[in-house]
């Protein structure tokens, strides 16, 4: 398949996911239109180095951004996203790396962006699932999204799904610069931001299956920004 054909990017943020990556990588590519980019955050496991032996395996498919230290998802999502807009993709991906968010569902994510400017692969709605998933982190999650929705007056189920697709022109919207958050409230962030500014957002069932190796980078902390985040989005907006 030609350059042209491949008009779409996965954006693969790591820290010490040497793990998975090969694994994801292989299973994204198997998806002729879709390109690889990893944002990797200096992981001491060695994630970087590997990231690098896979762009020179799958030479012009694979490109690797290493950053300095971890600064958080958020931040690594942003860079990652001002750097596919260096390129020519017209439709660009989120997903965690740790094989939680199957490659399966990306071409029908695509697809939906037909239709849409941003898909939200949904674990909360019709048709979505979580497996092996602790109940306390599932009930943290749909409760953690109840309450960005009610807060926000928003009508999707799944807004810390990390699982996201675009069209160019929503980040090319969007102002990255004054995205701030992370983790959790990075994801709400971003889909308010994108509701707010008119673009159409989908949510799309999937299923999420809880990591099998590596560890998780889910804290407390992260729990308090979403909590201290949502009402200062909600307050910001006009009324």
């Amino acid at each position: 398949m030609n350059n042209t054909a491949r008009d779409s990017l996965a954006i693969i943020p790591t820290y010490n996911e040497a793990a998975n990556l090969e694994v994801l990588v292989a299973q994204v590519l198997r998806h002729e239109q879709f390109d690889i980019l990893v944002v990797d955050d200096n992981s001491p496991d060695g994630t970087g180095r590997l990231a690098d032996t896979l762009a020179e395996r799958f030479p012009g498919r694979v490109t690797v951004v290493h950053r300095p230290r971890k600064q958080g998802l958020g931040a690594a999502l942003v860079g990652g996203f001002t750097h596919a807009l260096s390129g020519r993709h017209d439709y660009i991906f989120q997903m965690d790396a740790d094989l939680s968010h199957d490659p399966a569902s990306l071409p029908e994510m695509r697809r939906a962006l037909e239709n849409a400017d941003v898909v939200v692969g949904s674990r909360y709605a019709a048709g979505g699932r979580t497996v092996h998933w602790p109940a306390w982190r599932r009930s943290l999650s749909r409760l953690g999204s109840r309450y960005a929705a009610s807060v926000l007056r928003l009508p999707f189920r799944d807004l810390t799904s990390g699982y996201k697709g675009f069209r160019r022109k929503v980040l090319e919207t969007l102002v990255l610069g004054e995205i701030r958050s992370s983790g959790y409230a990075f994801q709400i962030e971003v889909t308010y931001r994108s509701h707010r500014t008119g673009f159409r957002v989908v949510e799309l069932p999937i299923t999420f299956v809880d990591r099998a190796r590596g560890k998780s980078k889910m804290s407390w902390r992260i729990v308090r920004e979403a909590l201290l985040v949502v009402p200062k989005l909600r307050w910001a907006a006009p009324h």
